[in-house]
């Protein structure tokens, strides 16, 4: 990066969990453009925050350690919280265990340091290639993941929800509500979300998919379904705030009538099915037409409402309107 954005102070956020053999290679592949790097021993077993104290000679570094593993969220956060208060523009956040090539940092921080977007997270299935070669439970998770990702969140052209390689405009990180924000295996999903709340402007970078031949944290057939029902409550809550709360708009009114449409067609076609074959008789046309005819104009409105939802995506970052003033995160310590 060059000119005004060579001013910016980026800060790398580290969690450290069972990486004590990689984080030290990791710290040193990171390049002069992070003026800080904050590695957050999260209750490590290995004891990885005492041996980056103990080995690294890195002045950028800074181990802030927890007494009770928080997940890769609480350590983010709290990494987050300690960049912000050290007053850094840019936030990238990095795993510690390699997966990550820290010479992409320049490239995460470039749209933010140009005003182009609010955050930057990676995208692991850009090229098909990378995608072949991506671990079969990992790849059905994040084809699952990403689709309820996009629902809840409302930002339709991203993929690859959980990719934790992300960069984050500093304004609009003090402005997230720190003690909402999921801290396990949720935490980028949630973290979409309440970035969608914000009205921030997300973008995904292409980049390649490093596994080294390890197994998946993410096992699909445990966690998708616990996914699921994350993301159904903050679908609820999204379009609660987005669609009624916030605003009032046609698609309001074209999600209320698809809803109530869809439903009275399926209750009367499946209760009329019912009686009709437990007497034993056949369901008249026009009992039937009676009942597909709700469900037809509700399905259009339905869709109408989704093309609405996918165009009002966010798509001019809130930075730059924002002051650097630690927002609902910063003053509450939280």
């Amino acid at each position: 990066m060059t000119g005004a954005a060579s001013s910016l102070r980026i800060a790398a956020v580290l969690p450290c969990y069972r990486v004590a053999d990689k984080v030290l290679s990791v710290i040193a592949r990171i390049g002069p453009e992070c003026t800080a790097i904050y590695a957050v021993d999260d209750c490590c077993p290995e004891k990885s925050g005492e041996r980056i104290a103990a080995e690294c000679t890195d002045p950028r570094v800074k181990v802030l350690r927890h007494d009770a593993n928080q997940g890769v969220g609480g350590a983010v956060l709290t990494g987050m919280r300690a960049a912000l208060a050290d007053g850094a523009d840019i936030i990238i956040k990095i795993d510690g265990d390699g997966q990550m090539d820290p010479a992409l940092i320049p490239l995460f921080a470039a749209p933010i340091a140009a005003g182009r977007a609010d955050y930057v997270k990676g995208n692991r299935f850009f090229s098909p290639e990378d995608a072949r070669g991506m671990p079969r439970g990992r790849l059905l998770g994040n084809l699952a993941l990403s689709f309820m990702t996009k629902l809840s969140t409302g930002y339709w052209s991203l993929f690859d929800p959980n990719n934790g390689y992300v960069a984050i405009d500093a304004r609009v990180a003090a402005n997230l509500p720190f003690e909402k924000i999921a801290r396990r295996y949720f935490f980028e999903s949630d973290m979409l979300f309440r970035l969608g709340t914000l009205r921030a402007r997300v973008i995904d970078l292409p980049m390649r998919a490093v596994y080294d031949g390890e197994n998946s944290s993410l096992n699909p057939v445990k966690m998708v379904p616990h996914f699921f029902g994350r993301h159904l409550v903050n679908t609820f809550k999204r379009i609660t705030y987005s669609y009624f709360l916030r605003d009032f708009s046609v698609a309001s009114i074209e999600l209320v009538v698809g809803s109530l449409m869809l439903l009275f067609g399926l209750l009367l076609g499946g209760i009329t099915w019912i009686v009709n074959l437990q007497a034993g008789v056949a369901t008249p046309i026009g009992t039937v037409m009676l009942a597909v005819l709700p469900i037809l104009m509700g399905l259009q409105f339905m869709l109408a409402f989704i093309g609405y939802d996918i165009a009002s995506a966010p798509s001019e970052p809130i930075g730059p309107l924002l002051g650097k003033t630690f927002g609902r995160s910063g003053s509450k310590g939280q």
